[in-house]
């Protein structure tokens, strides 16, 4: 398990307590040379070399390990990215993403909001995918627009491809860049 605050509380704990790292390695009974890499970062120790740093450091080991969720912004862009599946068949954009938080759900930091939010987009895209073809066949019907072809088809479902790429592509980059994500009029079917 990779903890990055791991470190940080390590040296805190033993400068709160003014010992040096040789002190603090001759006290859990552990090397120097293994402190030294602990508190670098370099290596996480293993449940017996934590049990002895937190004894010697009067603390309980939950102190020492960061429980929180892991952030792992590569996979929600992976996760938002997947969604680009939908370009194949349309259910795709539901599907890929859905087993990818389901993998990984509650076990990362924002994956809930970000996968809840785009699958409810991909599902309320889909669904419009059916609708408007369907509504521009009925006014045509009832003559409140001219004509219905295949053509009106075509533009209304390029116009819907673009749309739902370009919204994935911007979320994209608001992940990356550590901000929220925004997707626009979707039906809430799932809730965080």
């Amino acid at each position: 398990m990779i903890n990055s605050q791991l470190a940080v509380r390590v040296k805190e704990y033993r400068t709160r307590k003014g010992m040096s790292q040789e002190v603090l390695a001759e006290k859990s009974g552990i090397s120097h040379r293994t402190v030294q890499r602990i508190e670098n970062g370099e290596s996480n120790p293993t449940g017996d070399t934590l049990i002895r740093l937190s004894t010697a450091l009067g603390v309980n080991p939950d102190d020492l390990i960061d429980w929180t969720l892991l952030e792992d912004r590569k996979y929600l862009i992976f996760l938002n990215l997947s969604a680009m599946s939908f370009i194949f068949f349309p259910i795709l954009g539901i599907l890929v993403p859905f087993i990818m938080w389901t993998s990984k759900k509650d076990k990362l930091r924002n994956i809930n909001k970000v996968a809840v939010e785009l699958i409810n987009f991909e599902l309320t895209w889909t669904i419009m995918l059916v609708i408007v073809p369907l509504a521009l066949f009925l006014l045509a019907s009832v003559g409140l627009i001219e004509t219905f072809s295949l053509r009106t088809i075509l533009l209304s479902t390029t116009i819907m491809y673009v749309l739902n790429s370009i919204t994935i592509l911007l979320n994209t980059f608001r992940i990356s860049n550590n901000k929220e994500v925004s997707y626009f009029s979707s039906i809430k079917f799932l809730k965080q």
